[in-house]
């Protein structure tokens, strides 16, 4: 059973939500929180696999409530998905970078919101290579872009700085098979390998870091 917190400071959309997560038989609601703090409070107390988080709260906004649970130890198997009203929201990338799972905007269609919170709930990273291509060109093409250089940088081979390069341009697996010339499973172990260097959550966070340390090519 997946346990699901809604966090969103609108009566009707924790409605909509809590209806949506309860009519799934695999998927229990485990409690909705209405501004930030209450949210990272709730996830503290009931540890749940997938929260639905707002972005625009008051008191602490979604994204401070995201960094604090990815923050605590006792929550590492909480996942956050944020829910921006506009696909390229000012504050997707910041959700990423605080450690997000992905995000979806709020018209998303309920049955690719449950498939959401079912690939997060299973540790994958809802970010579609089309999505993270998209949010990488927004960001990268700001001014004053300083690389921060992951500080496990260098433990990774050259092979795996090139795949995690790869990673934030928003290739799959497959296409960075296709690119290097080797196997997906290949590709899929170099994946794994950095991601576990970097002491990634996911490939989100991957993504971040690639951008962050200067891999991705502005």
């Amino acid at each position: 059973m997946i346990r699901v917190v809604v966090a969103d400071d609108q009566d009707l959309v924790r409605i909509g939500l809590r209806a949506l997560v309860e009519s799934e038989d695999d998927l229990t609601l485990v409690g909705e929180a209405a501004d930030g703090l209450q949210a990272v409070e709730l996830a503290r107390q009931v540890r749940p696999d997938v929260v639905l988080m707002d972005v625009r709260m008051p008191g602490i906004d979604g994204i401070e409530a995201t960094r604090r649970i990815v923050a605590d130890p006792e929550l590492t198997g909480t996942r956050v998905i944020v829910l921006t009203t506009f696909e390229l929201d000012e504050y997707v990338f910041d959700a990423l970078r605080h450690g997000a799972s992905g995000f979806l905007t709020k018209d998303t269609r309920p049955a690719e919101l449950l498939r959401a919170v079912r690939l997060v709930a299973e540790g994958e990273a809802l970010l579609s290579p089309s999505v993270t291509r998209r949010v990488v060109r927004e960001f990268a093409t700001r001014p004053a872009r300083v690389p921060r250089p992951h500080p496990r940088l260098d433990t990774l081979t050259e092979r795996e700085r090139e795949v995690v390069g790869l990673v934030g341009e928003g290739l799959s697996n497959a296409e960075i098979a296709d690119r290097l010339v080797v196997s997906p499973a290949t590709a899929r172990t170099h994946v794994s390998r950095a991601m576990g260097k970097l002491g990634a959550r996911d490939r989100a966070q991957l993504v971040v870091f690639a951008y962050q340390s200067g891999l991705v090519a502005g």
